[in-house]
């Protein structure tokens, strides 16, 4: 049976890269019509960014990152994502109480009616307060709670936190409780992911500003009963997230305790 599982897999990987090897060939090979140079090289984009590299880390992350909590979000496709660097105590009514006080708007779902929105507002430099923000996982599950604020009226820059709840009887590293996590970051423009050529936001690379932003809001809207800061909690390091953008931090984790 294992060697049946075994040639199934290879049977399988070997369709995939004859299919791309194909559809690439067939793709390079429009290239040489002049007239029809454009459309074809956004198709040969478009297959690569959202059908081939995606695919490609969906299975490299399996071997080399761990499946367990260290501290780090993942992107849809397994990569590292956004450093966790907010951790809340506080029911979701207070959380999203709190975040309104503060003067964040929720933002809305995922989906084509928004996302095609959200384009159109980038591209025309538009006002979109509750614009959508792409999906990160944590615990093996994408954020539950997300929160903005525009900046100069337009979507290519914006304050953003995400928020997830932390699993039934968990406790992170060092014997510590919070009732949700929360990965802030600021978006500074639009482009291109380094790892997967998609089009997406590029963030601020010191993301602790970002972090101290949040607290900031929280603590001026008198939405905070205390917040506790565990210095070094994590080891300070430079990095990239999910969409090859540099970040780094000092390892500090504030525990917010919410009035």
């Amino acid at each position: 049976m294992r060697t049946l599982r075994i040639l199934k897999r290879f049977a399988v990987l070997a369709l995939a890269v004859l299919a791309t090897y194909l559809t690439y060939r067939f793709l390079i090979g429009r290239l040489a019509s002049p007239r029809l140079y454009t459309p074809w090289i956004l198709l040969l984009w478009l297959f690569t960014a959202y059908v081939v590299l995606p695919r490609i880390h969906r299975k490299l992350v399996k071997v080399y990152l761990p499946d367990y909590f260290i501290g780090r979000t993942r992107t849809g496709d397994g990569l590292l994502g956004d450093p966790v660097n907010l951790a809340i105590i506080g029911s979701k009514r207070q959380l999203v109480q709190a975040m309104k006080q503060a003067g964040w708007h929720e933002a809305d779902e995922l989906n084509a009616a928004s996302s095609w929105k959200m384009t159109i507002s980038t591209v025309l430099k538009r006002s979109y307060p509750t614009a959508p923000v792409s999906s990160l996982y944590l615990f093996g599950e994408q954020q539950a709670l997300a929160f903005q604020q525009e900046v100069d009226g337009n979507t290519h820059q914006r304050h953003h936190v995400r928020f997830w709840p932390t699993p039934k009887g968990w406790w992170l590293p060092g014997g510590y409780h919070a009732d949700w996590l929360g990965a802030a970051t600021y978006d500074r423009s639009v482009g291109f992911s380094a790892f997967t050529l998609q089009f997406t936001h590029k963030i601020e690379e010191d993301i602790d500003v970002e972090r101290d932003y949040v607290i900031s809001t929280l603590r001026d809207a008198k939405a905070t009963k205390k917040v506790e800061t565990i210095e070094h909690y994590a080891s300070g390091f430079r990095s990239r997230n999910g969409g090859g953008d540099h970040i780094r931090t000092d390892g500090n984790l504030p525990f917010i305790h919410l009035s």
